[in-house]
């Protein structure tokens, strides 16, 4: 197994600290999209996990969603939910808030305490697989547990 980076270690250490341990695969190709993580993974795209950070539009609080794979988030609907507009933020923004890179987002143990929405098609599956905090590291978790630790509330992120 490739040696972790310290970005892994440090979401593995975070993981704990939400209350479960997680062992983290590194592969040999990108897992950056979802697509890419379902090949890496073996398994179906419905059963990868995107960590979406989206920004208030008016208060400028950081937003995760976690999203399957396939899925496209209505932010119109997603705003009716949290109450109040989305707007994307720059990598910046992401990084800073999450403490990871966009395509390497783990689903929880952020830098910053971000309030969590998750996909309700993610409770479908026994097990999801999620980035580990670098593009190419990912772990398997049952949704349930996902949900739990990471505080999230379960949502329909694709309509309205």
């Amino acid at each position: 197994m490739a040696e972790l980076s310290d970005a892994n270690k440090r979401f593995v250490d975070g993981a704990k600290s939400c209350g479960i341990d997680v062992e983290i695969r590194v592969m040999a190709d990108s897992t950056r999209t979802a697509e890419d993580a379902a090949r890496a993974c073996g398994c179906t795209v419905e059963r990868i996990v995107k960590s979406l950070v989206f920004q208030g539009a008016r208060s400028g609080k950081p937003y995760l969603l976690l999203v399957s794979g396939p899925n496209r988030v209505n932010e119109k609907g997603v705003a009716a939910t949290i109450g109040e507009p989305l707007a994307r933020p720059d990598a910046d923004f992401v990084r800073e808030t999450t403490g990871y890179a966009i395509g390497g987002i783990p689903p929880l143990a952020h830098k910053t305490p971000l309030a969590t929405y998750m996909d309700g098609d993610l409770l479908a599956f026994e097990t999801v697989w999620a980035a580990a905090g670098t593009p190419k590291a990912v772990f398997e978790v049952s949704p349930a547990t996902l949900r739990d630790a990471a505080g999230a509330e379960v949502i329909d992120v694709t309509g309205g």
